[in-house]
């Protein structure tokens, strides 16, 4: 959002209110509480949500979104292979496990790198970053699905405001355009 306001752009009052749903939302789940992250989780998850951001508008401009997610995942395999020469000693996993968990998360994370860059090219700056939103709450929501992780109140609240909150922000640019 602080790069589209850099650029001149400017969100609509809907689309305003619709960020503010959705950020709301999100400082909602992360409030302290019994059912809210840790402190140093929140942190690291807002440095994750960062680091999206500044990764998502260099993909906006990417005329190649494959050949610039192969070339990122290129430039990150020797620091991940120094970090599991390090971690090594202490990895309790059989070969197998860790070559099958790292063959599907790079080609999941891969396929989604390389769609999320492709789809940037339809979305402005300001959708783009509201939609960004959604992940800490889909990862909730998987924790629900998938690991069976309670469904609280605080989940379900924070879901309506962000998922409403993005909603409303499309919407927005819609009616504005």
């Amino acid at each position: 959002v602080l790069a589209s306001l850099r650029k001149g752009q400017r969100p609509r009052p809907l689309q305003w209110a619709g960020l503010g749903a959705a950020f709301g939302g999100l400082v909602y789940l992360f409030l302290p509480g019994l059912s809210a992250p840790a402190p140093i989780g929140a942190a690291l998850m807002l440095a994750a949500g960062v680091a999206w951001g500044i990764y998502s508008l260099r993909g906006h401009r990417s005329a190649d979104a494959l050949a610039e997610t192969a070339g990122n995942f290129a430039r990150a395999v020797p620091l991940a292979l120094i970090t599991v020469l390090i971690v090594l000693p202490s990895l309790h996993a059989r070969p197998s496990g860790v070559a099958w968990a790292a063959l599907s998360g790079a080609i999941a994370s891969g396929l989604g790198y390389a769609i999320w860059y492709r789809a940037l090219r339809m979305l402005t700056s300001v959708t783009a970053a509201v939609v960004q939103l959604a992940v800490p709450l889909l990862a909730g929501v998987g924790g629900v699905a998938l690991l069976g992780e309670p469904l609280t109140l605080r989940l379900a609240v924070a879901a309506v405001l962000v998922l409403g909150g993005i909603a409303t922000t499309i919407v927005g640019r819609a009616r504005s355009a």
